[in-house]
């Protein structure tokens, strides 16, 4: 089995139940769980939920990084699948939580939040602040939108794009994951 690991699992917090985005994020908490790691998300709904449920479902561990920025501003609540809950008042604070505490990260298509998840996770891994880890963007749409942002490469080193990595499906990213040396 590969080395257990704490996953920040970065997405929307718009998919409803029964919905694809959803069932594809409930699979990636789900296959998490089944390999032995930690999820750690945002802690709300969507499939910041849907992924809490899927690890929780499988027997995991759900750790759900809160913040009374978001909690005032629209009355959100943590989502009951979360195991232990990490606080703090400001969107800072939690989105440097998410992206430093964790030894990996898979980032599930979303909307501003999950856009500067994954811009800052990749700009700390790029400048050594955090130790280069598994970074697992899911689905086409990340492949598509870091491709027409690369460009012909003018601002970023190509050493640099290869700090992402790209899968297809839930299972593919696990996989990536659990063979990361």
């Amino acid at each position: 089995m590969a080395e257990s690991r704490i996953v920040s699992v970065f997405g929307s917090a718009q998919p409803k139940p029964e919905t694809p985005r959803y069932e594809e994020a409930y699979r990636v908490g789900e296959l998490l769980a089944e390999h032995g790691h930690t999820v750690m998300t945002g802690g709300y709904a969507g499939t910041m939920e849907a992924t809490s449920k899927g690890a929780k479902e499988a027997g995991g561990h759900v750790i759900g990084v809160t913040v009374g920025q978001i909690e005032r501003k629209f009355g959100t609540k943590k989502n009951p699948y979360v195991d232990e809950v990490i606080h703090y008042d400001t969107l800072y604070d939690r989105l440097h939580h998410l992206v430093a505490k964790c030894s990996a990260a898979i980032a599930l298509p979303g909307g501003i939040g999950t856009l500067s998840e994954v811009a800052l996770t990749w700009s700390m891994i790029q400048i050594d602040e955090i130790e280069r880890m598994p970074f697992i963007l899911l689905g086409a749409r990340w492949h598509d939108a870091i491709t027409r942002y690369y460009g012909d490469g003018e601002f970023i080193r190509a050493e640099y794009l290869h700090l992402l990595n790209f899968a297809q499906s839930p299972e593919e990213a696990v996989t990536m994951l659990d063979a990361w040396k």
